[in-house]
């Protein structure tokens, strides 16, 4: 029986890059973290932060309540009006997301600097007259 990995080790970090919130993953991501990783989401859309880069390169673990997680956060800022990004993804948390037909769904990115140029210009920045 595979040992649960130890909860205190997730963290997020939230940075600003322009519009855009990137949002760092590290640890492990099981029903013990989705919740914190919830609330940093849900924070970011409730102040108008709808741009999000998912970074995961610190991902270590991720099981079905987090896969789970995942998807839920990213319908919520869906729904929201904005995107989501995925970057960083190590090679068992790309096969989990090929097992389970999520790389479909999650537009993923080489790097941060790639995923931040993805987003459409801000309508403030450039908004025709």
């Amino acid at each position: 029986m595979p040992i649960p990995p130890n909860p205190k080790n997730f963290t997020i970090a939230i940075r600003q890059s322009g519009p855009a919130s990137l949002v760092d993953v590290t640890g492990s991501l099981t029903s013990f973290e989705a919740g914190a990783l919830r609330q940093a989401i849900t924070g970011l859309i409730a102040i108008k932060k709808k741009d999000i880069v998912l970074n995961l390169r610190g991902l270590d673990y991720l099981d079905s309540s987090g896969i789970g997680e995942l998807v839920r956060n990213y319908m919520t800022v869906i729904k929201s009006g904005g995107s989501m990004k995925v970057v960083g993804l190590s090679t068992k948390v790309e096969e989990i997301l090929k097992i389970t037909q999520l790389y479909k769904v999650f537009p993923e990115f080489p790097d941060e600097e790639a995923a931040l140029r993805s987003f459409p210009p801000s309508a403030g920045n450039s908004s025709p007259s």
